[in-house]
């Protein structure tokens, strides 16, 4: 994988981490349009260092919040930061439970399934929309939110279904503070992308060796900036309301998409 190769999939890996366009859906489409001489297949690793790019753009910014959580947590009480971990870990469940169990069936589904990735997005365009639509509340994400929230976030594995559109949608559609629910959102992913870059070393899945660096390094700077500037627009928007430029967006790439799988 040349660099420039790198910097065009770190950019797409780190913008559409954040903003709910889904990040798989449009790398499988780059994919079947441009074909793979033009995109390389990414490996494991470079996966697993662009992912764990945007993991960091996460923790710095919401460094301070991460600080406070820690520290809160670290006292041993049943405080509000504690809570908010214990919530962060429920909503881990769903996604873990599909991850251990039916990795091998989801990865079948990242073989140019462009029909489905455009099928998906139009569902991310209805999620989008209706939760644009919400009225804003002051209310906290409870413990029952953030099981249904994981539920969503297992689903988004699907490629096309944003996975910072559904978790942060059905946040919203269950009442939630809009600001708060992104705020959860992105959080709660941190934990199981450091978790799947765990598993993957520890199962010996990572090839260090074959693998050039300088291509590595420029895909992982290149979406560690794109995430931070993504993170810090999407925080921006929700809070302004402007969910349903995507959802309309979603829905013509999504069309277009199921349009070029019957048209080939």
């Amino acid at each position: 994988m040349d660099i420039f190769d790198s910097i065009l999939l770190g950019i797409v890996q780190g913008l559409t981490e954040f903003l709910p366009v889904s990040s798989s859906g449009h790398l499988e489409i780059g994919k079947a349009i441009l074909g793979d001489k033009s995109i390389p297949e990414e490996s494991l690793l470079f996966t697993v260092v662009l992912h764990f790019a945007t993991a960091l753009s996460t923790i710095v910014i919401f460094r301070k919040d991460i600080l406070e959580i820690i520290k809160g947590f670290l006292s041993f009480k049943w405080n509000d930061d504690t809570k908010f971990v214990t919530k962060i870990a429920i909503s881990m469940l769903p996604a873990a439970f599909v991850g251990l169990f039916f990795e091998e069936q989801l990865e079948q589904l990242f073989g140019g399934n462009i029909l489905l990735v455009g099928c998906m997005l139009l569902v991310t365009a209805v999620l989008l929309f209706f939760a644009d639509k919400a009225k804003n509340t002051n209310k906290n994400v409870s413990f029952k939110d953030a099981l249904i929230i994981g539920v969503s976030q297992a689903i988004a594995m699907l490629p096309g279904i944003s996975r910072s559109g559904a978790t942060i949608s059905t946040s919203v559609l269950l009442g939630n503070d809009k600001t708060k629910a992104a705020r959860f959102s992105f959080l709660m992913v941190v934990p199981l992308i450091f978790g799947k870059i765990a598993k993957d070393i520890l199962g010996g899945d990572l090839n260090f060796d074959s693998q050039n660096i300088t291509a590595l390094s420029a895909g992982f700077i290149a979406a560690f900036v794109a995430g931070l500037f993504a993170c810090t627009w999407m925080i921006s928007l929700v809070k302004k309301s402007k969910l349903s430029y995507f959802a309309i967006y979603c829905a013509i790439v999504g069309i277009i998409a199921i349009s070029f799988a019957i048209s080939n």
